[in-house]
């Protein structure tokens, strides 16, 4: 799956941000049967899954995103988003686009999401 990752920026600590990733190239069906998720990498630290989401829709957050942070999915656009709403600065980080099936996993480019304090 080849993912294509868009969004991000600078931002104040309070603010949103919405991150999109589209995966053009793939078929539909091999798209609805990845689990889509985004990750994050801080300098210095590992890279931690942020949310993820089913072709059905279920989806599963981080402790430190729940309740600020939501994941959707556009299956028939093969898309999938972040929508980021009251950024602390220690959101800051690369964020990436994941498709995962099974042992297979794809990863988009990084895009930097920075908030200051």
């Amino acid at each position: 799956v080849q993912l294509q990752a868009s969004g991000g920026g600078l931002v104040q600590a309070g603010g949103s941000l919405r991150l999109s990733c589209a995966a053009p190239r793939t078929i539909t069906s091999v798209f609805n049967s990845h689990v889509m998720g985004w990750y994050r990498q801080a300098p210095g630290k590992q890279r931690e899954l942020v949310a993820s989401i089913t072709f059905s829709g279920s989806a599963n957050y981080a402790d430190s995103v729940k309740g600020r942070f939501t994941i959707s999915r556009d299956n028939s656009r093969k898309t999938v988003s972040l929508q980021m709403n009251s950024l602390k600065p220690n959101d800051t980080a690369v964020y990436y686009c994941n498709a995962k099936r099974e042992l297979e996993m794809s990863w988009g480019q990084g895009t930097q999401v920075t908030v200051s304090s």
